[in-house]
């Protein structure tokens, strides 16, 4: 498995490197010790390795290496590759790995027109969706609940409410109840429909209030299917909770239709939502969890109110232990519109994060550094921080921020020869150099 610890190829790299290293007539031995898969079970445990570490960009190349090799992929291994694009937002690739199958005669089940469907939500293909469903009918696959909400969700993703409610009608024909995470969708499709209008608002809290009918009987749970290959019910739905359920007591599983509306809040600037939501949280006797107060803190913070997004933290942090994404969220709303009052209040609770003893990671770092980068005045200070931060773990930003950290930099009185425009200039060019022509699919 050493193939894992040094897969750092980009597709295109990979296949022509493996290919010139390892010809046919390569001696067996030598062959043997090059090889880091030889059968569908060898392949199976590195595209699963992939897949958890979400490398989903990686799972084409393993695929073209096994083709090479002679192995027959099985269903379930077709099953793992689809997931991993659904992980990766690959669509492209989803559909790759589902034409392939399909010429092999393994015809898609529903579980996989699920991950397929949820793909499409996850790059805000709505009409890919729509198609797969058709298929689905030709084929005579069978919909389950979970089929009707990932449905829901791909097109929530791109605000056709009325289609939404067509999949609304279709579900209570086939006398399916509605549960959380159809509400989330409903709420969803409001947020996304153009243009945005005082409707939109009321009906986020009009969906809210309704969805405190649906029941525990028709709450759904992680299919057995899903649970094998490590997808849960947000992931599937395109939540935006999803990539925080690792964390232990980070989210209450609960408060999911509150998560999507005050979520929503956050995306449309309306603190007036937001704060109707939180007093109806109160009413039903629920406290904020993470989430909850990370996105009350983005909506005041878009609204330019920085003072109720201090205070939000701030009471928050006297009853939590605090974590990273707190301090993260209000050092980069605080820089929304790049105020000397924002900036002066970013740059103290970056050094009270670093006091805490809390660390960036490379995308809090680049999200940091990019919004840092947008100073037209003043001396750079924050901006300069972040990246000393930055440098101090040996992190690398993204090539969007050093770019625009580099732009920042050209346009101030700083000599050409001055050590950190030097450094900056250099990291650009080779970031640029590597990814500037990628594209993501």
């Amino acid at each position: 498995m050493n193939i894992l610890k040094n897969f750092t190829f980009r597709r295109g790299r990979l296949l022509p490197l493996l290919t010139k290293s390892r010809p046919f007539s390569a001696d067996t031995a030598e062959y043997a010790k090059r090889n880091y898969a030889n059968n569908i079970s060898e392949y199976n445990s590195v595209i699963g390795s992939l897949v958890s570490q979400r490398r989903g960009y990686l799972l084409r190349d393993v695929y073209d290496d096994m083709m090479l090799d002679g192995v027959q992929p099985l269903r379930d291994t077709f099953h793992a590759l689809i997931v991993g694009t659904m992980k990766g937002s690959r669509l492209q690739d989803a559909f790759f790995f589902r034409d392939e199958m399909k010429a092999m005669g393994l015809p898609p089940d529903v579980n996989l027109y699920n991950f397929l469907i949820s793909t499409c939500g996850k790059c805000k293909h709505s009409d890919a969706a729509i198609k797969l469903l058709e298929e689905m009918k030709g084929h005579n696959v069978k919909l389950k609940g979970e089929t009707y909400i990932c449905l829901l969700n791909a097109l929530a993703a791109t605000g056709r409410t009325e289609q939404v409610y067509a999949i609304v009608r279709d579900m209570t024909a086939a006398g399916l109840g509605l549960n959380k995470f159809c509400y989330a969708g409903l709420i969803t499709a409001f947020k996304n429909k153009l243009p945005t209008t005082e409707e939109t608002t009321k009906k986020i809290i009009e969906l809210v209030k309704q969805s405190k009918g649906w029941s525990s009987v028709e709450a759904s749970t992680d299919g057995g299917e899903n649970v094998m290959m490590n997808v849960s019910e947000e992931e599937l739905y395109n939540i935006p909770t999803a990539e925080f359920l690792h964390r232990r007591g980070f989210i209450n599983r609960q408060l999911t239709v509150y998560h999507v509306a005050v979520h929503a809040c956050a995306d449309l600037n309306s603190k007036e939502t937001l704060e109707t939501l939180l007093d109806m949280m109160k009413r039903d006797g629920y406290s904020y969890d993470y989430f909850i107060a990370i996105q009350a803190m983005r909506c005041y913070f878009n609204c330019r109110d920085i003072d109720s997004g201090v205070k939000i933290f701030e009471e928050f942090v006297n009853s939590r232990p605090p974590v990273a994404e707190l301090y993260v969220t209000l050092i980069e709303g605080a820089m929304v519109g790049h105020t000397p009052r924002g900036m002066q209040l970013a740059q103290e609770y970056l050094e009270k994060m670093s006091g805490r003893g809390f660390f960036l990671n490379p995308k809090m770092g680049s999200d940091l550094l990019l919004a840092a980068a947008g100073e037209k005045e003043g001396g750079y200070t924050t901006a300069n921080y972040v990246w000393d931060l930055l440098q101090s773990r040996n992190l690398k930003p993204t090539l969007p921020a050093v770019r625009a950290y580099y732009e920042g930099l050209k346009h101030r009185e700083i000599p050409s020869d001055d050590p950190r425009l030097v450094l900056v200039g250099r990291l650009y060019d080779d970031l640029n150099l590597r990814f500037g022509g990628r594209r993501n699919y």
